[in-house]
């Protein structure tokens, strides 16, 4: 340990995404190489002598307790642990959370020593993986409140390697094994009889982890709840669902340095629009622990608009993540011209 190939997928993993800021501290991580990357690790990082260092990942992830603060954190998966090493801009965006913080290391602030703040979730303590639509991001559930986090990678294929690495050290895990369980038919195993719906389909890893994917009843709701929001203007049946995925919204601001801030938004396309919504990735499924419901919706519209009112559509020639600006026609009344149509040329 380390394998040659282990250490090249390792720097190969390390780095941070483009479109992305992140504090000194991060900065320094992802400069590391191969071996230097995993005595970092040893040194700094893992609590236990005889772990190993198996996948590393950046991605934007958010806390159970403070579901508005999306943070980028550098993810890494040992064979007992998974770390979070999360940029300072949390520790100074949310008071609560100042039990994640050590506040007797204040005073190296100011010289060339740097401190991030480093979330443990150990692999004992894992209960449950939620898959979001599409794989484009997941949710860790642990044992209570304080050990719930997302992981928005909003890759699919970041996501699917991440899950892949963990139930292969998950499968390390000695853990006693659970009874038999009691043959059952088909219904009994996913139907729920007093609500006759479908259940979310589980996979129990044989660490007793369960592994929660959606079904296609999730795209069915949100097709319904788009349809909500059209105005009841389109029939649910000819309603199809094209596109989810995660983006940021670019927002200008005037006299700022940056000029620039990303607001973090779900993109759905249909076959007629084009919505952008806040999503709440962290509070739903709801955990077992949750005494009421969240504050918020899953999904609240930000803004939709037409296909039809849609001008042109212009890109940037940057490298990945592609930068797209939609041109809308600015068309105060948005009926006037179906209306017209209508009238012209009859039924």
């Amino acid at each position: 340990y380390p394998s040659e190939f282990l250490m090249q997928k390792i720097t190969e993993d390390n780095q941070i995404p483009v479109h992305l800021r992140v504090c000194v501290s991060l900065q320094y991580v992802a400069g590391l190489k191969g071996s230097a990357l995993v005595e970092f690790f040893h040194g700094n990082i893992a609590e236990v002598e005889n772990e190993e260092l198996r996948h590393l990942m950046w991605s934007s992830v958010l806390f159970y307790k403070t579901p508005n603060v999306e943070v980028m954190a550098c993810v890494l998966l040992s064979t007992k642990a998974i770390y979070f090493l999360l940029d300072d801009s949390f520790i100074h965006a949310d008071e609560h959370q100042s039990e994640f913080w050590n506040k007797e290391n204040s005073d190296c602030e100011n010289s060339s020593f740097h401190l991030s703040c480093c979330f443990v979730l150990k692999l004992n303590d894992l209960q449950s993986v939620n898959v979001g639509l599409f794989d484009q991001y997941f949710r860790i559930t642990g044992h209570s409140a304080d050990h719930i986090v997302t992981c928005l990678t909003r890759d699919s294929y970041n996501t699917h390697t991440f899950i892949q690495q963990l139930m292969a050290v998950l499968s390390l895990l000695a853990r006693t094994p659970s009874p038999e369980p009691v043959d059952k038919d088909f219904y009994s195993e996913f139907g729920s009889k007093t609500t006759g719906k479908m259940e979310n389909y589980e996979l129990i890893h044989s660490s007793r982890v369960k592994f929660i994917y959606p079904n296609e009843e999730e795209i069915g709701d949100l097709a319904f709840l788009v349809a909500e929001k059209m105005d009841g203007l389109t029939n649910l049946h000819s309603l199809n669902i094209l596109l989810y995925v995660l983006a940021f919204q670019v927002n200008h601001v005037e006299g700022s340095a940056q000029n620039t801030t990303l607001q973090p938004k779900t993109l759905i396309l249909t076959s007629s629009d084009l919505f952008l919504f806040d999503e709440d990735y962290i509070s739903y499924p709801l955990p077992e622990f949750a005494k009421e419901p969240p504050k918020r919706d899953k999904y609240q519209l930000a803004d939709g608009r037409r296909i039809r009112d849609l001008d042109r559509v212009l890109m940037g020639y940057q490298t990945y993540p592609q930068a797209l600006t939609f041109v809308f026609d600015d068309v105060q009344n948005q009926d006037l011209m179906q209306n017209l149509a209508l009238d012209h040329f009859g039924e």
